[in-house]
């Protein structure tokens, strides 16, 4: 059962939306210091490299908001993709009929002839393998109060709404 829901998943689900890490993947973040967040976001199959990308990015902003900063710069990232594969059970049905008839003669105790025709027919269906390839963003920042210089940074307020826009997600709440 677990194997059927999985293969359905990587086949009909959507895209990894912006959330916490779950079955279908998400966000995931750590911070280190008073100014330094660790972010993991995680798509699946549905989701494209660009897109995990941009949630990763778009964490970093809400973070760095929501801790009081303005701007962040990033330290180290990393950019990877996992090949998953499931592979569903191959299932064969068997079914049949039966046909009777009677001749409509009955000797002397009342029992008669009758004929019974059985016909059946399996149906075989080979086990199938879904192949998906999940995209994982990983970021290291650092937040700062004002714009940085010799070190680039993010306008936290600026790519929020931006990215906010870009995929027509609620504003961010704080």
């Amino acid at each position: 059962m677990v194997t059927v829901l999985i293969g359905a998943l990587l086949v009909s689900g959507c895209a990894t939306g912006y959330k916490p890490n779950g079955l279908t993947g998400g966000f995931d973040d750590s911070q280190l210091a008073p100014d330094t967040f660790r972010i993991t976001f995680l798509g699946n199959g549905m989701t494209s490299p660009g897109r995990a990308n941009d949630f990763a990015l778009l964490r970093a902003a809400d973070l760095t908001l929501k801790n009081g900063f303005s701007f962040f710069g990033i330290v180290n990232e990393s950019s990877q993709t996992h090949e998953e594969s499931v592979t569903l059970p191959a299932t064969q049905t068997t079914s049949g009929s039966v046909v009777a008839n009677s001749n409509g003669y009955y000797d002397a105790q009342g029992f008669g002839t009758a004929m019974a025709n059985y016909n059946q027919t399996t149906t075989y269906t080979p086990g199938q393998t879904f192949t998906s390839t999940n995209p994982e963003i990983g970021l290291l920042i650092r937040c700062f109060k004002e714009k940085q210089t010799g070190f680039y940074t993010f306008d936290a307020t600026f790519l929020e709404k931006s990215l906010r826009a870009k995929y027509a997600l609620p504003p961010y709440k704080g």
